[in-house]
């Protein structure tokens, strides 16, 4: 049976991951096992922030609602309250972007959640 050298997948393997490390500060940017496990470190710190990205873009939607809810004379709690009673389905985000945007038009929204 032949003899398989691996030298050729071995330095493909290797250029893969320092070209992901491209920019790292010292030794983890040239020396493979470190690089490696800089690589990984990253890809898993990426990974949750996605997720996290999530948590924190609501978090700011609803502190933005509340803000211009509180100028309505109404809270948070109260507004997405009245909403669902008066069944307007609009979701945070919206909200958000109407009441940095459009104030008037998030006015007429709280009046409705208001009334409900």
């Amino acid at each position: 049976m032949a003899r398989v050298k691996t030298a050729i997948i071995t330095r493909k393997k290797h250029k893969k991951i320092l070209k992901r490390a491209k920019g790292y500060y010292g030794a983890k940017h040239y020396r493979f096992r470190n690089a490696k496990q800089a690589v990984m470190k990253s890809g898993a710190y990426a990974f949750a922030g996605r997720k996290d990205k999530k948590s924190n873009f609501r978090k700011l939607w609803i502190a933005r609602i509340n803000a211009a809810a509180r100028q309505n004379g109404l809270t948070y709690s109260k507004m997405i309250a009245g909403l669902k009673k008066a069944n307007v389905v609009v979701n945070r985000k919206m909200l958000a972007e109407l009441a940095v945007t459009d104030s008037e038009a998030f006015a007429k929204v709280a009046d409705i959640a208001k009334n409900a």
